[in-house]
């Protein structure tokens, strides 16, 4: 911490350690820190809804956390100019998420314009147009006349669409 660039970051997990809790790290770095860092606490919380993490949850949270943290050295050095961090545009305050199938980084100010932040969704989302043809695949009483001939149009064509998230 006593090198030019003054900046770090602890992730801890909630169940690492009953006595290890955010404020006492948090009191323990600011007290050693005094003229040399300062330290604020940033909860993230709600991140995980949905009880329990599997394996694969685990796994493919790692490997968003080594993207992100690659990202982010990769974004301080081209906005580090003589000694400074000048992160003062769009693409520097991102989040990390799949989109169309490939692992993105969104702009915060993109996700805001397409967020229904009452219910925590984005404001469409591509699979509502299946939920019929599911509701028959699981044998639901259900009948093919309510069916829109346009909303099967994904299944009839030989191809995948990119842009239909498929």
């Amino acid at each position: 911490m006593k090198t030019d660039i003054q900046r770090g970051l602890v992730l801890r997990n909630e169940k690492c350690h009953e006595h290890y809790t955010t404020e006492f790290l948090y009191n323990l770095y600011s007290s050693e820190g005094k003229g040399i860092f300062d330290c604020r606490i940033n909860v993230l919380g709600h991140l995980q809804q949905g009880g329990a993490p599997t394996p694969f949850d685990r796994n493919y949270g790692t490997k968003l956390g080594v993207k992100a943290v690659l990202w982010m050295s990769e974004k301080l050095q081209q906005v580090y100019t003589k000694g400074r961090v000048f992160a003062n545009s769009a693409d520097t305050a991102c989040v990390i998420g799949l989109r169309k199938k490939v692992v993105a980084f969104s702009p915060v100010t993109e996700l805001k314009k397409v967020t229904d932040f009452e219910h925590r969704l984005p404001q469409e989302q591509w699979w509502l147009n299946l939920r019929l043809m599911l509701k028959m695949l699981a044998n639901y009483q259900i009948s093919l006349t309510e069916y829109i001939s346009g909303q099967m149009e994904h299944v009839t064509r030989r191809t995948l669409s990119i842009e239909k998230g498929f």
